[in-house]
């Protein structure tokens, strides 16, 4: 059954150009495509502690850190996510992962999500990332509306979600399963136009 209205954005207008890169607004991390060579990323991402707990898909091999990265450009092709490495602009050293996790293009609504190396944090990288990934998504792709959702008991990822002009918009009872059970989660909106509306 064909849509009443028009989509947000067309069909193919991302994958008809190849992922590009950002920089944060101080021009200090560069956000890149991943890599065949960036398996090691991932896999010290997901022996550390932190981001273990709050991701429930986990990298433990090589073979799962290549298919993930296979993964990542086949998204972009499919146009239903896109995934980025937070890089030092200067050498190229990973700092983290920054992404639209899901993207409805008919809608222009996307969700976002990320985490950071632990030697990284603490430099405001998440939060500078992310305001990188902001104005690609809404300036440039065309994205009405950009989601991040998070446990409530992940407070570092709320005050990023916040500094970052996403409102909080309320929370989701136990709707989402971690290792330690439900888990009631914090909803963040950045509508275009209208950051941080509702954290005023």
């Amino acid at each position: 059954m064909p849509f009443a209205i028009s989509p947000t954005i067309p069909a193919g207008s991302l994958s008809s150009s190849t992922q590009p890169a950002l920089l944060s607004p101080d021009g200090a991390l560069r956000l890149r495509p991943w890599r065949a060579e960036d398996t090691e990323v991932l896999l010290r991402a997901y022996r550390d502690p932190t981001i273990r707990r709050w991701h429930v898909r986990h990298v433990l091999t090589q073979d799962e850190a290549t298919r993930w990265i296979a993964d990542y450009a086949r998204f972009w092709q499919q146009e239903t996510a896109v995934q980025w490495v937070i890089t030092d602009a200067a050498d190229d050293e990973a700092l983290g992962r920054m992404a639209l996790r899901t993207m409805n293009l008919q809608d222009g609504v996307a969700e976002c999500a990320y985490w950071v190396l632990p030697a990284a944090r603490g430099r405001g990288v998440a939060p500078r990332a992310l305001a990188a990934l902001t104005e690609w998504a809404v300036g440039t792709a065309g994205f009405h509306r950009l989601e991040l959702v998070h446990s409530v008991h992940n407070e570092a990822s709320c005050r990023v979600a916040v500094k970052s002009g996403f409102a909080l918009e309320g929370t989701r009872r136990e709707s989402h399963l971690h290792a330690d059970g439900w888990h009631d989660t914090h909803l963040h909106g950045y509508v275009a136009g209208r950051a941080g509306e509702l954290s005023a």
